[in-house]
């Protein structure tokens, strides 16, 4: 049971971390990856992160398009006005005193 929330925080606060990335810029399924080990400090496997992209593009969190490039074709996506809303919500979401228990939380369980 433990393992099980355990997993689904993480999935999400991962979905809403790519979502957070890609607002800030239209990115490639690869750059969504990278971003998130900078972020993270921890190696993502494309295994985790293209399910995600594709939950998020799914519940039109984001879109995404194709572009060629010579002979390469690469998929890019980008945040929907659904997407930055849900980023906007969250933000709410996470003022005071939310913002102050996760501090205390972090503070107290990095030592």
């Amino acid at each position: 049971m433990e393992d099980e929330i355990v997993r689904g925080i993480i999935r999400n606060i991962s979905k809403l971390v790519i979502l957070w990335s890609i607002s800030r810029k239209t990115q490639s399924g690869y750059s969504v990856t990278r971003e998130m080990e900078r972020i993270t400090g921890q190696r993502f496997h494309p295994g985790i992160v293209y399910p995600l992209l594709y939950k998020l593009e799914e519940g039109g969190f984001i879109t995404g398009e194709w572009i060629q490039k010579g002979r390469k074709r690469t998929k890019y996506y980008s945040t929907t006005d659904r997407g930055r809303e849900l980023l906007n919500q969250m933000g709410k979401l996470f003022e005071l005193p939310l913002r102050e228990v996760l501090q205390n939380f972090l503070d107290e369980n990095l030592d």
